[in-house]
């Protein structure tokens, strides 16, 4: 087992399954099937993303290098979370840009029964390391660990 050390963005305590990006996650176009069509599962739609166009994102530790694409990137999320459609956690190598910071935070202080521990600045080790399938167990503190 292996353990990372990240910034607590939005707190919280899970245990999931890694899902693995090295490229940047396109939030609208990854989860415009969740919000507008009703996709339960958050599946990928992102098809600029091999890593994880098709793959089912919710409930599941998104582990990527930081988001990319247009400004409604944090009110995506927020609406994911809002919808329960969000990712277990969302664990990023590089520091988070402040939209997706900003979706993240009000999901956790204005949802009450959702949560979505937040972890950014794990460094380039931690996403060399983790692989699809893996269990990550995220702590309160930002403790992340892989295995």
């Amino acid at each position: 087992m292996k353990t990372f050390k990240g910034r607590v963005v939005s707190p919280g305590k899970v245990k999931a399954i890694a899902l693995v990006s090295h490229g940047g996650l396109n939030t609208l176009a990854s989860f415009q099937k969740a919000l507008q069509f009703g996709d339960k599962n958050a599946t990928c739609g992102d098809q600029n993303n091999a890593e994880l166009y098709g793959k089912q994102m919710a409930g599941k530790a998104l582990c990527l290098p930081r988001t990319i694409g247009s400004t409604t990137g944090g009110l995506v999320l927020y609406c994911a979370c809002s919808m329960h459609r969000q990712p277990a956690c969302m664990l990023f190598s590089e520091p988070i840009d402040s939209l997706a910071a900003a979706g993240a935070i009000l999901a956790d202080v204005w949802l009450e029964d959702v949560t979505m521990p937040v972890i950014d600045s794990l460094g380039e080790e931690f996403l060399n390391y983790v692989k699809d399938g893996m269990q990550v167990y995220v702590g309160e503190d930002g403790t992340v660990r892989i295995g």
